[in-house]
């Protein structure tokens, strides 16, 4: 083995911890993998025999391009203001596939991405290295051109936002099916009541529509219930689906994909649901789960 088969098999054995990194920073597993391929062209372009730690190394290469990536993001506005859900991650109903688990492995459910696009661009890298993939702030500061006291600022407050939302559902899975089951039922027969009984009072519902149709932001179950009883009478079809690891559905409309969305169940009640409704970007997903 010559030291280029050498080193492009131990990134392929880091290749599924990068994207993880990578898709924490940018919500887009295409933009993912784009960062962990000019990763891998960095590499292939350094003397590796310089490199102490080689773990240490990919991961800020891959946190610069996704920084790098984020910035250009936001300079261009290509996003709505307000409400975005990124890219989500779909598997059946009846399980996720291994490299869908080891991806989403630490809970990040559409509910935790969505508060993530929230951050600035600096504290969404400084929560994510630091406090899920536990590298020391004096690695961080660099990246970021802070002191690492100041990356250490960054993540805090990206922390308190991120702790002010329910993003993190109930452990049980069977619990979340049967909460999300109920929800959907309670929606199909027109059941106000069901549908209060299964919402928490508290419960927020964040659609995005993209940059034609906006954003929606609906609080309460009152409200939310109200809106479920709308759609629910368009004709929509529900696929159930695993969406980011959690329970969800892929709906159609006349056999056109409509809408994908997740809820977020803690103590048995849905206390968060967010929808991505914009034609353009449900047209990139892979949507072969509806052909099961």
């Amino acid at each position: 083995m010559d030291e280029r088969e050498w080193l492009a098999e131990r990134f392929e054995e880091r290749r599924t911890r990068l994207r993880a990194v990578a898709y924490r920073m940018l919500g887009s597993l295409t933009e993912a993998d784009d960062a962990v391929q000019e990763a891998w062209l960095r590499l292939s372009r350094t003397d590796a025999k310089g490199i102490e730690n080689l773990d240490g190394w990919l991961t800020t290469v891959v946190a610069r391009v996704s920084l790098n990536m984020l910035r250009s993001r936001k300079s261009r506005r290509e996003e709505p203001l307000g409400v975005h859900v990124p890219e989500p991650i779909l598997d059946p109903a009846d399980g996720m596939n291994p490299e869908h688990e080891a991806l989403l492995a630490d809970s990040v459910g559409l509910a935790l991405l969505v508060v993530l696009e929230t951050l600035t661009p600096p504290e969404r890298l400084a929560f994510v290295l630091h406090d899920m993939f536990g590298v020391p702030f004096d690695e961080i500061g660099p990246i970021v051109d802070r002191s690492p006291e100041a990356a250490r600022q960054l993540a805090s407050r990206a922390r308190r936002r991120v702790q002010g939302e329910k993003t993190v559902p109930d452990a049980d899975l069977e619990t979340q099916r049967r909460v999300f089951e109920a929800f959907v039922a309670a929606s199909r027969d027109g059941d106000f009541q069901a549908l209060l009984e299964v919402l928490d009072p508290d419960v927020v519902l964040r659609v995005d529509l993209g940059p034609e149709g906006g954003w929606q932001e609906v609080r309460g179950a009152e409200a939310v219930a109200g809106q479920a009883l709308a759609f629910s009478g368009i004709g929509l079809v529900v696929h159930p689906a695993l969406v980011n690891g959690v329970p969800g559905a892929v709906t159609t409309l006349d056999g056109v994909p409509f809408s994908v969305g997740a809820v977020t169940v803690r103590g048995g009640k849905v206390v968060e649901m967010d929808i991505l409704a914009d034609p353009d970007r449900l047209r990139e997903l892979d949507l072969r789960i509806l052909e099961r």
